[in-house]
């Protein structure tokens, strides 16, 4: 397949995004399920079946016309239902279940990049768009689609991972009053990542707050497996 087809961009992206997205999904249940929450397990969401965890908008469509666009690659899954009322510490054990989704995706980029550099040193010299190639390109996506994840998920706005655990860990009064913010969570994220940067191209949150620490991780796990 030509790597210039929009079809093998929409691929070498998707792919990677809805293993990320499954795994993520996955880990807050059964980090939920080992502190005592079933609803998860019940709801058979302690699974790595991608068709379990898909939202067709978020995590098809949005993503494809972002590859298509050339833009920065996310999306969501649908949320794994939690109780932190059946937790055995609903405050402390809330946080790590919420800290599990990014936690797995930062573990997955680093095992990528080890399965990158593993491949890479088996590359044997050839055309482009070998099955190698698509390969490489697969887990090189697998990384920054993780990391964008991970380091995306974990800003303190709700309804994302990071808003959850700041409510957490502020006293209780407050943290209630900070997590109501998730109910117009999807709107204000709506128009800090759309909205705002077209009415001030200057405020970027994805470029000002997410790509420069996905970069320098990046950086330095490539640095640290593949010596470049």
């Amino acid at each position: 397949m030509n790597p210039d087809n929009p079809i093998y961009a929409i691929a070498t992206w998707i792919i990677p995004l809805v293993i990320a997205i499954t795994f993520h999904e996955a880990a807050h249940g059964l980090v939920a399920y080992a502190f005592g929450d079933p609803t998860a397990k019940n709801a058979r969401r302690l699974t790595l079946n991608p068709i379990r965890h898909v939202d067709p908008i978020g995590t098809l469509v949005l993503p494809m016309t972002l590859a298509i666009a050339g833009a920065p690659v996310f999306g969501w899954a649908k949320p794994v239902p939690v109780r932190p009322d059946l937790l055995r510490n609903p405050r402390w054990h809330g946080i790590l279940v919420t800290a599990a989704g990014p936690g797995m995706n930062f573990l997955l980029a680093i095992l990528a990049t080890a399965l990158f550099a593993i491949a890479l040193q088996a590359a044997p010299e050839g055309p482009r768009g070998t099955g190698l190639l698509f390969l490489l390109v697969n887990l090189h996506n697998f990384v920054m689609v993780n990391l964008f994840l991970g380091v995306f998920n974990l800003l303190p706005i709700p309804p994302l991972d990071g808003g959850h655990v700041v409510s957490g860990l502020l006293p209780p009064a407050l943290g209630k009053r900070f997590a109501r913010i998730g109910r117009f969570g999807f709107a204000l994220l709506l128009f800090l990542l759309v909205a705002l940067p077209i009415l001030a191209p200057s405020v970027d949150v994805i470029g000002r707050l997410v790509e420069p620490p996905v970069r320098a991780i990046a950086n330095a796990l490539f640095d640290l497996f593949v010596g470049r």
